[in-house]
């Protein structure tokens, strides 16, 4: 029907890890897992699980609503639930304690969301263990500084800062998700067929 506008909610289960998805862990030493989720439309009996290498279970927990702390359903020994989801953000995520080089590799972290239609979305970390931590050699830095005066200490303050700030600006950005579309049925799609082989080409992942 020609004029006819569908509004639908965007079901928007999203999973996420943070900015990067890979953590470098000592041998032997405690290791944070991070994952958070968010949802348009709130959760009730939200169920997530955490795997590694894809098949392997090693902590099942379940959430009944926004005003209560997840109970634990099943876990490895190992895992420590280290999260929370009656504050700001809705963490799940898990301490891995006294990593061994058997445990690097892919850790998937999957939740599912009844009140959505039981929409599900996942989240990957890879996960490497060192014999030994690199230490970053800063002396050098130090000494430019100090020769060179305050002039480049300036420089790389005001960088910081900058750096800082556009951090935050993207941050608020992110922050503002829309749980509205609208589609209209007037759309004239015949218009964009010529180009359209090109623009099926999703962006590259950074």
């Amino acid at each position: 029907l020609p004029g006819l506008h569908i509004f639908a909610i965007a079901f928007a289960l999203e999973v996420s890890v943070g900015k990067t998805n890979t953590v470098t862990a000592l041998n032997n030493s405690n290791v944070l897992l991070p994952c958070t989720f968010i949802t348009c439309i709130g959760f009730q009996d939200l169920v997530f699980t955490w795997y590694f290498n894809s098949t392997e279970l090693i902590y099942h927990g379940k959430i009944k609503n926004k005003g209560t702390e997840p109970t634990r359903i099943w876990h490895n020994p190992r895992v420590e639930f280290v999260g929370s989801t009656t504050k700001k953000d809705n963490n799940i995520s898990i301490v891995l304690n006294s990593v061994e080089f058997s445990d690097a590799g892919k850790y998937t972290c999957h939740v599912k969301n009844p009140k959505e239609k039981n929409a599900q979305h996942n989240a990957t970390i890879f996960l490497t263990v060192v014999h030994k931590m690199v230490e970053t050699d800063n002396t050098l830095t130090l000494i430019i500084v100090g020769v060179v005066g305050g002039l480049i200490g300036l420089l790389i303050l005001f960088m910081l800062i900058k750096r800082v700030v556009l951090f935050i600006i993207k941050k608020t950005q992110d922050g503002k998700k829309e749980c509205l579309v609208s589609s209209s049925g007037n759309d004239n799609t015949e218009n964009g067929l010529a180009g359209s082989k090109a623009e099926q080409k999703a962006p590259p992942k950074a």
